[in-house]
């Protein structure tokens, strides 16, 4: 696999913060939003699921909410924490479904496709 793009920062400058391990999260799966250039999708934005982005991101191609076994997929519920992908992230703000996002745990190269105060306006505050 390809080194991660990331450095290890998110949004903030500030170290990267861990997303979610319950279900674990990230490209790399290993509970973080670091990226690298095989991510085509970057997955690289911390967002708290919720039951209307789950039913958008469903609407429009991407079941998040059904487990799929063969790829050892468990299925999110409202609360989960998952990186998602930037554009997409994007695409449900504009839309008006953009579920809420952890700063610290958002890799900072999706501030490449979103405007930081996009962000900060859907910021979640960490468990």
């Amino acid at each position: 696999m390809n080194a991660p793009i990331a450095t290890g920062f998110n949004v903030l400058g500030t170290p990267l913060e861990t997303c979610g391990c319950n279900p674990i999260t990230g490209w790399f799966r290993d509970g973080t939003c670091r990226t690298n250039p095989s991510d085509l999708g970057r997955h690289t934005v911390c967002a708290v699921m919720s039951d209307s982005f789950l039913s958008y991101s469903k609407a429009q191609g991407n079941d998040l909410s059904s487990p799929n076994e063969a790829n050892a997929f468990p299925g999110l519920k409202p609360g989960d924490h998952w990186c998602i992908c930037a554009a997409r992230w994007l695409e449900a703000y504009w839309d008006g479904m953009a579920p809420p996002v952890i700063l610290e745990a958002c890799e900072r190269s999706c501030l490449e496709i979103i405007p930081l105060e996009l962000l900060q306006g859907k910021a979640s505050p960490r468990d």
